[in-house]
């Protein structure tokens, strides 16, 4: 089980009664999306539908149902001046009492969406390497750090999953389809290797190459006469170029983070991936090469 399912479960055993909040429609301007759930007890909480006063009232309605003892309730809610607030949308919601059994789907829900999300592979573990980890660590993707030097990557103090690898495009060849790829090694020669490797597979959400617009040209010589004529056409390098010029190894970082999540948040890198994950999650995918992982 995950740790966010495991999380779940603790406050779901620990706080009853519980009230299950979910937004079942979404029109217009909305703080969250469809789908987008909560629990609420008496004197404690878990997710949040948007905060401000949507969630206030939400969650008055939600306290009012555990001492009235009502067990199921329906709300729609125009965000405007009506309540305060000025998205402009208008959303519905649903409220219910979980019973043991919505408990437990609701911890099996947490858990299979923790498996479902997209791998982020960051490929170099120097300073800006372990400067995304800290920052991917804190957002919803499975990030995997990987690099030829374990000394370089006993440094990394983020939770997340951390590999040698003595052949890391080997790495990249095995991930799942809809997976993110940023390439930052100390060696030039690895990052045109890893790179070529990303793009060949032709179904990566993001292929990024730490450098300059200069090491893109090199690049993209390298890759046509070498890779048989392959483009770089889906290829950011340089990555986090629209941000700061502040050159500190989290700045970049915070910048390469918000570009990578812009691809992986879209609808294009959030439909056929999906499928992948959960062949992954049953034990039965097999990577590019046809080797079952």
């Amino acid at each position: 089980m995950s740790d966010t399912a495991t999380m779940l479960a603790d406050f779901l055993r620990d706080q009853t009664p519980v009230i299950h909040i979910r937004l079942t429609r979404v029109r217009g301007s909305s703080p969250r999306n469809e789908g987008t759930e909560m629990f609420v007890t008496t004197r404690a909480l878990w997710g949040t539908i948007g905060g401000g006063q949507l969630e206030y009232l939400v969650i008055e309605q939600a306290r009012e149902m555990l001492s009235t003892g009502v067990l199921n309730k329906d709300m729609d809610v125009p965000l405007g001046p009506e309540i305060g607030q000025c998205c402009g949308g208008r959303v519905e919601l649903s409220l219910h009492r979980m019973r043991t059994s919505d408990k437990r789907d609701a911890v099996a829900k947490a858990d299979q969406n923790d498996i479902e999300r997209p791998h982020v592979y960051v490929m170099g573990a120097g300073h800006v390497g372990r400067a995304l980890a800290n920052q991917f660590q804190h957002l919803p993707v499975q990030c995997v750090l990987i690099d030829t030097r374990p000394e370089e990557i006993a440094l990394c103090t983020a939770d997340v999953e951390t590999r040698v690898s003595a052949l890391p495009e080997v790495d990249i060849m095995s991930a799942p389809e809809g997976s993110a790829f940023i390439v930052l090694t100390h060696d030039h020669g690895l990052d045109f290797l890893l790179a070529s490797t990303a793009l060949g597979c032709g179904d990566a959400a993001y292929v990024g190459l730490i450098g300059s617009a200069t090491k893109r040209i090199k690049f993209r010589n390298w890759a046509h006469e070498h890779c048989d004529g392959m483009t770089i056409d889906q290829l950011t390098c340089p990555i986090g170029a629209q941000g700061s010029q502040n050159k500190q190894p989290s700045v970049i970082a915070a910048f390469v983070v918000a570009e990578v999540m812009a691809e992986l948040t879209s609808d294009a890198a959030t439909s056929l991936p999906k499928k992948a994950r959960k062949e992954r999650a049953a034990g039965h995918l097999t990577n590019r090469k046809g080797i079952s992982l």
